[in-house]
C-alpha cells in the first residue's frame, strides 16, 4: 500500500506521508515543519543553505546536524555571516559536527553577501520568494504520489534558480530550490490523504503573504 499511495499508518492512526519513514526525528520535522508556510528571513536563508549542504547527501542527515550548524554559523543570520572574512571558512573544515565540504562552506557567506542585497533590492528574502508563488493553475489538480515523485524540479524552481545564480548566489540549482520550496510551505506537496495537507491548506489560507517594498 505504501509503494502504490506513498502514505503510512503511524501509532497514533494517522495517515502521513511514508519519506519520513516513522524515525521520530524524521517524522516530528514532517509533522511540525515541512511545508508549513515560513516568512522569516533568517529560516529561509537557512534552509536554503542547508538544502545546499544536503546536494549528495540525504535531508536526515543535514536535519540531524542542524543545531551543530547554527551554532556554527551564527544562527543563519545572513546580515552577521555577510560581515565575516573569507578565512571563516577554514576554521569549519574542522568542525566534525556539520558537513566539511569546502565550497559549500564558502557557499553560505558567499550567498549571506547576496542576501543583504537581495533583501534590500526586495525589501526582505520573504517578499522575493513568495513573489514565486505558484497560481492553483500551475499545481496538478490532484497531489497524489505519482505528482510528488514526478516533480525534482519544476519551470518555477528553475526560473528562482537562474535569477539567483545570475545575482551570484552559489549551490542553488533548480532542485535545490524546489526542496526549498515544499519545505518553506511555497508549494503544499503533502500527498492527498496525509493529515497534514488539509492543516497546511488552512495555513496557507490564513497567511499574509509578504510583499515587495521597493
Amino acid at each position: 500500500m505504501t509503494e502504490q499511495t506513498g502514505l503510512i499508518e503511524g501509532d497514533d492512526g494517522k495517515l502521513r506521508c511514508a519519506w519520513h519513514g516513522n524515525l521520530p526525528d524524521y517524522l516530528a520535522y514532517h509533522d511540525a515543519e515541512w511545508g508549513r508556510p515560513v516568512v522569516s528571513d533568517t529560516r529561509l536563508f537557512e534552509k536554503l543553505c542547508l538544502e545546499g549542504f544536503q546536494s549528495g547527501l540525504s535531508w536526515l542527515t543535514i536535519l540531524r546536524k542542524r543545531e551543530n550548524f547554527r551554532e556554527a554559523f551564527d544562527g543563519f543570520d545572513f546580515r552577521i555571516l555577510a560581515t565575516r572574512s573569507e578565512s571563516e571558512s577554514e576554521r569549519h573544515l574542522t568542525n566534525t559536527g556539520i558537513i566539511r565540504h569546502r565550497g559549500k562552506i564558502a557557499s553560505v557567506y558567499n550567498n549571506a553577501r547576496r542576501a543583504v542585497e537581495l533583501a534590500h533590492e526586495h525589501g526582505s528574502l520573504a517578499a522575493f520568494f513568495w513573489s514565486f508563488e505558484p497560481q492553483p493553475h500551475e499545481r496538478p489538480a490532484t497531489f497524489d504520489f505519482a505528482a510528488l515523485r514526478a516533480n525534482p524540479k519544476t519551470e518555477i524552481s528553475t526560473r528562482i534558480s537562474k535569477i539567483l545564480k545570475k545575482k551570484g548566489w552559489s549551490f542553488v540549482g533548480p532542485t535545490t530550490v524546489y526542496a526549498f520550496m515544499q519545505a518553506m510551505g511555497l508549494v503544499n506537496d503533502h500527498i492527498e490523504g496525509c493529515f497534514c495537507r488539509p492543516e497546511i491548506e488552512r495555513e496557507r489560507e490564513r497567511l499574509a503573504r509578504p510583499v515587495t517594498q521597493i
